[in-house]
């Protein structure tokens, strides 16, 4: 059986000022009692915000461990049962026998039940039990802020709460400096509903992938700039006139996030809700309405104008671009270090034998050479019925050692020493009958497929430390990661939750400013609007209410800054 890909490691201020938070000491004093819980939480101040009731360990202590800490091995003391809703990926479809299942029953004396959504319909069907209040005890893969609109409705636990039972992730907030990370997690009322995945450094994946047999002939190293990029694009056109030089995939979304740092901006997938945080002016701004965005408009509609870009790349599907890439129609496609590997099969199917695909990291532009920063990725949320449960604090004390221990995080990625892979000094070494990121061609098992690990509802990323995420990566991988590892990575923007008004006065506005932003950037690029009408363009966005929508944020902004809150108090006092 062939590896399938798509594990997916992962695929938001206070009315008046709250008082400083109570910070849980590290592993040392993790093992405080409930009287310490109940001054931890909660933000208090004018905000409405409850403290957290103390934690009747005896009530909620069935199967945790007495003196679990960072490090520690989880094992319920007796056999407990944990339920979620589980994303069903078509390339590995669940099955009840996997060993990632059974053997969590034989060895850590926890059964997991599954509430099974298919990917096709999985928001919809995670809105839907969550707005209905029957959620499971977990849900896997929501992505920092997508939280937030199940605040109110009192769905879902305050995790933040109950930083004491997770040791491991309090570890790692410290030695790996995720403060000002978690910060951003906090929602108006003081408090986080979710558990992100964590990273100990940004993890670097996506880049242009390029013939690189083209490259090599016509001489052409890594572009150093996107203007050279652009050089280099006219000279494949020269060369190959019948051939489109670049052709893009994932409505561009991928590129310009990835391209948005060295324009000073945010775009694509890194849009979010359009706030740009400019550091100079320690304020917000819309980032469709600022002189970098504008740039980077201008920059890929250039292109387009040019011949060098399809201008079908904002409305292809995935397909349309991978067959361009494959069959020689186009010489270059964004990608990330698993599809340069179908990239390779596709061509294997309908190509030349004797084309290479080579990943070029991403180029430098007027902004500098910059990376966005930021070590979260897609995590979980918890039921708030939970904290009812006989079993609560192994609930939690399970999470931490699956999602944020070294020996849960190997765990999810490698499977088990002695059954799926083995150690050859510090090595790791898959088992030659499982295949995983094509690291056993040919193979008859997969270990997604087939054991079920390496799976993205277990791993919220690719393994967390430096280690675990280099550890299957190809030679080609490491040394893409370096290249990008050089660049000045942007420091993560502050926090500025909005309160539940003024997220329901947002909303709309948001829609609005996002729609005529998505719908004009695609009309300049492709050319059926002039970039000669950019002023036309932010002048309908001030009519969609640009400026109240800033200024709604940036008021957030200093209130959250004047209130001090933020998780190096949760976990320190």
């Amino acid at each position: 059986m062939n590896t399938k890909s798509g594990a997916s490691p992962g695929d938001a201020v206070t009315a008046a000022k709250t008082p400083r938070r109570r910070r849980y000491a590290l592993p040392a004093v993790l093992t405080i009692a409930a009287l310490t819980l109940s001054a931890c939480g909660g933000g208090g101040g004018d905000n409405g915000s409850d403290e957290p009731e103390p934690v009747d360990e005896d009530a909620v202590g069935v199967g945790a461990m007495e003196d679990f800490g960072a490090g520690d091995s989880f094992v319920a003391t007796e056999p407990v049962e944990f339920s979620l809703l589980y994303r069903d990926h078509p390339n590995y479809p669940i099955q009840s026998d996997w060993r990632f299942l059974t053997y969590l029953e034989e060895e850590h004396n926890v059964t997991l039940t599954t509430q099974n959504a298919p990917l096709s319909d999985w928001e919809d069907r995670r809105s839907l039990v969550i707005g209905a209040g029957n959620a499971p005890d977990f849900i896997p893969i929501f992505m920092p802020g997508d939280e937030t609109q199940f605040v109110a409705g009192g769905a879902l636990l305050p995790v933040s709460d109950y930083l004491q039972y997770m040791p491991n992730l309090t570890e790692k907030i410290d030695a790996w400096n995720l403060q000002g990370d978690f910060d951003g997690l906090y929602q108006e009322d003081g408090k986080f509903y979710i558990l992100p995945g964590i990273q100990e450094q940004p993890l670097y994946e996506y880049g242009i992938a390029v013939r690189g047999d083209i490259w090599d002939e016509l001489g052409y190293d890594d572009p150093e700039t996107w203007d050279e990029f652009a050089e280099q694009l006219r000279g494949v056109q020269e060369a190959y006139p019948d051939m489109i030089p670049y052709s893009d995939r994932w409505e561009m979304n991928a590129t310009l996030n990835q391209a948005a740092a060295n324009f000073g901006t945010q775009a694509g997938w890194g849009f979010s809700d359009g706030m740009y945080y400019d550091a100079d002016a320690d304020e917000f701004v819309y980032a469709p309405a600022t002189e970098g965005f504008r740039d980077m408009v201008a920059y890929f509609a250039s292109l387009v104008e040019e011949g060098l870009l399809d201008s079908e790349s904002l409305i292809q599907d995935d397909d349309q671009a991978i067959q361009k890439f494959a069959s020689g129609q186009s010489a270059a496609v964004f990608a990330n270090d698993q599809e340069i590997l179908t990239y390779r099969d596709s061509i294997e199917e309908v190509g030349d034998d004797d084309w290479e695909v080579r990943l070029l990291p991403v180029p430098a532009g007027p902004a500098g050479n910059n990376v966005a920063g930021g070590q979260l990725w897609g995590g979980l949320v918890l039921s708030s019925d939970v904290a009812e449960q006989d079993n609560f604090i192994a609930l939690l004390q399970f999470l931490d050692w699956l999602y944020y221990s070294d020996e849960g995080l190997e765990y999810a990625k490698w499977g088990i020493e002695g059954e799926t892979f083995e150690r050859e000094g510090e090595q790791r070494v898959l088992n030659e009958n499982i295949d995983i990121n094509n690291l056993n061609p040919g193979a008859p098992e997969a270990l997604n497929v087939d054991y079920g690990f390496h799976n993205g509802v277990w791993m919220l990323t690719h393994g967390s430390s430096i280690d675990l995420m280099d550890s299957m990566a190809r030679e080609e991988v490491v040394e893409f990661r370096e290249k990008m590892s050089a660049k000045e990575v942007q420091p993560v923007a502050p926090p500025r939750p909005l309160n539940e008004l003024e997220l329901e006065q947002a909303s709309l506005t948001e829609n609005s400013l996002r729609d005529t932003t998505n719908t004009r950037v695609a009309e300049f690029i492709v050319g059926n609007r002039s970039m000669d009408q950019w002023d036309d363009f932010v002048a309908e966005l001030e009519g969609a209410g640009l400026a109240q929508f800033v200024e709604l944020h940036n008021e957030a902004y200093q209130r959250h800054k004047e209130a001090g809150i933020g998780v190096e108090e949760d976990i320190d006092d």
